[in-house]
């Protein structure tokens, strides 16, 4: 009998292995370009209400929010980058790279973070939308 139960548990300790993969770190849903994108939308709307403000103190609280959003969608970005997209995305949209560091580099200093320019707002706003195409194709394959 004690033979017959340790073939048994050896049977289940030693039984094949099913290999699984995954192309993200959890089950899909939680990764959305959205999250960048409503974060850049912002931005534009505060860069808007900065720039029509005479009150020195709204704009000063105006830009404190922008530059905080502005963080934001570089975290954002950040995360689709290093924990959704893999080598067979960056294989498949080689183009990708760039389009990340262009975006987030459009969310720092020399962008949204570091200025009142509505048109690095718009910018930042099409490198996402690029960046949430390509997103969205990966997700149909």
């Amino acid at each position: 009998m004690f033979s017959r139960i340790a073939d048994s548990l050896r049977a289940a300790f030693v039984a094949p292995t099913v290999e699984v993969s995954a192309h993200c770190d959890l089950p899909c849903g939680v990764y959305d370009p959205a999250q960048a994108r409503i974060e850049a939308e912002s931005i534009k709307a505060v860069i808007a209400k900065a720039l029509d403000s005479d009150d020195p103190d709204f704009r000063t609280r105006a830009i404190l929010i922008k530059e905080q959003r502005s963080e934001l969608v570089k975290h954002h970005l950040w995360v689709l980058w290093t924990d959704y997209f893999k080598p067979p995305h960056f294989e498949a949209y080689p183009q990708l790279h760039t389009l990340v560091n262009e975006a987030t580099k459009l969310a720092g200093a020399t962008g949204t973070k570091g200025t009142l320019d509505p048109a690095k707002a718009d910018e930042l706003l099409a490198k996402i939308d690029e960046i949430a195409e390509i997103f969205w194709a990966t997700k149909k394959g």
